[in-house]
């Protein structure tokens, strides 16, 4: 073991997208970077995909859509990305349940800003972040899961942890699903196509929402009622429901309080919410949180994703070297599943 960290950090770097400036995906730096140091209670990964998600391009863009003194001070040049999988190439002294060769993915640092280094070929990840890879799928597939996996969980099935929440001033609550009615706004995305899965398996009826394009995959995975909202404007079809979980979020948010029975919840994803003088006359609950690593959570989804329960659908890859047309990818929007890049 020691002679193999020896001959990795012999390298000294590694090959990783890094930031020396906010912008546009033409920031995005594929260049030689310091290798991490592995502390004791970490793990050292060769990773061999990384999933892409919204916090990248926000902290790229330098967090405009957050309020000025919300927005973290970030020390340049650093790296992108928290979701990874690939394989142990060494552990700290204090990790007892990975090994070397063991094939791993997770959610790494977040939500800490400026740590989480993911788009490299090495991250040196707390081994509290990480899972085992589930046998049943590839390392693309898995990479994808841990954000959005990460979220719909912790929406709707179980926090997980009791942080002081940045975004309310009470703790974020699941509600129950079984028998109840949840309507998906964004369902084709990263974290809607997820939540369809996830609350599908809990014996909710489920409503999605995305353009008619998606129609048939979400089907599939599992959705009783489709809204095409090129069509019709689900706020004036969808009725009664129990609980809307809008992946979107944002300023539009609220008109999905008209769609939701007295008693109900709504949860928004992303900041924007503003109507909660209405949601109080209306007897709404609104509710959101910040998703955070959890291993253990991971595991259960791994587990989820070992048999097939659920699955993560890939919009697109990219090679490492090609994160720029990633982010391009994503700036363009109506994603199916996941972007994920490939690390040779």
């Amino acid at each position: 073991m020691e002679n193999k960290i020896t001959n990795i950090e012999n390298t000294r770097v590694m090959k990783a997208i890094r930031l020396h400036e906010y912008g546009g995906p033409e920031v995005l730096r594929y260049e030689d970077a310091p290798l991490p140091m592995l502390k004791p209670d970490e793990v050292l990964v060769r990773v061999h995909a990384v999933g892409i998600n919204p916090p990248d391009w926000y902290l790229r863009d330098g967090y405009k859509t957050l309020p000025p003194e919300w927005r973290p001070t970030i020390p340049f040049p650093i790296i992108l990305g928290t979701d990874i999988s690939g394989v142990v190439e060494a552990v700290g002294i204090d990790v007892k349940n990975f090994s070397a060769g063991d094939e791993v993915f997770g959610m790494v640092r977040f939500p800490s800003v400026g740590d989480s280094a993911a788009y490299a070929e090495y991250v040196a990840a707390p081994a509290s972040d990480l899972a085992h890879k589930p046998a049943g799928i590839d390392h693309i597939h898995a990479a994808a899961a841990p954000m959005a996996g990460l979220t719909a969980w912790q929406y709707l099935i179980e926090l997980g942890h009791n942080v002081q929440n940045p975004l309310q001033p009470e703790m974020h609550r699941p509600v129950p699903l079984k028998d109840k009615t949840v309507l998906v706004n964004g369902a084709a995305g990263g974290v809607g196509h997820l939540a369809v899965q996830l609350a599908k398996l809990k014996g909710a009826h489920v409503i999605a929402v995305a353009s008619g394009t998606h129609e048939h995959f979400l089907r599939e995975l599992g959705a009783d009622e489709f809204i095409d909202y090129k069509k019709n404007a689900p706020e004036d079809v969808a009725h009664d429901v129990d609980l809307v979980v809008d992946t979107l979020g944002g300023p539009t948010t609220g008109r999905f309080l008209r769609t939701l029975k007295r008693g109900g919840a709504l949860f928004p994803v992303f900041l924007g919410f503003s109507d909660a003088e209405e949601a109080k006359e209306r007897g709404i609950t609104v509710s959101m949180t910040q998703v955070r690593s959890n291993g253990p959570q991971l595991a259960e989804l791994g587990r989820l994703l070992d048999t097939g329960a659920v699955r993560v659908a890939i919009d697109s890859t990219f090679p490492l070297a090609d994160a720029r047309k990633a982010h391009e990818r994503a700036a363009h929007g109506h994603i199916q599943g996941k972007i994920v890049l490939t690390v040779a």
